[in-house]
């Protein structure tokens, strides 16, 4: 091999790499999307569905000026796994997600600057009007969480509920 193919041949895996580097960085044209990698899950983490899991059907609707979950409040005990039934009845798009009222503040921020917020995490889902879907769930801490929707404005207009863990 010549010299001048051995730097050609360099060049182009310098170049390919910096460009997947790049392509890492920058946005793709669609809303940037949570992977739940290396994120530490203040409440717990995703259950094992090969174990017993109690189910909580948990219904999301909107009407004029308001927004809830029902129910709102949760109690489960330290270790027990749960099944979250997910319902969205209302007009609108609505997420659920579980984690700690500081977490949850903090993601409410991002959400303002990014509403359109992709999300793929064990902890979170987004449904559209009339979808349904399924999160399972294992609490190993005890203490007060929260559950959400962080779109902005349907927090502030009711849409949280608490999960306690005994």
């Amino acid at each position: 091999m010549s010299l001048k193919s051995a730097l050609a041949g360099i060049s182009l895996a310098a170049c390919f790499g910096a460009a997947l580097a790049l392509s890492q960085g920058l946005p793709s044209g669609r809303a940037a999307a949570h992977t739940g990698e290396a994120h530490a899950f203040a409440a717990g983490e995703p259950g094992d569905p090969k174990k017993p899991f109690r189910t909580v059907e948990l219904t999301m609707t909107d009407g004029p000026g308001t927004m809830t979950y029902t129910p709102n409040k949760v109690e489960v005990r330290k270790g027990e796994q749960i099944k979250f039934v997910l319902k969205n009845t209302g007009y609108l798009a609505h997420e659920f997600l579980i984690d700690s009222f500081e977490n949850n503040a903090k993601h409410k921020i991002a959400m303002e600057k990014n509403p359109e917020m992709e999300h793929d995490d064990p902890n979170g889902k987004r449904l559209e009007p009339k979808q349904t879907a399924e999160i399972l769930w294992r609490f190993t801490k005890a203490g007060t969480f929260e559950f959400a929707c962080l779109i902005p404005g349907h927090y502030e207009t009711g849409m949280k509920g608490t999960i306690v863990v005994k």
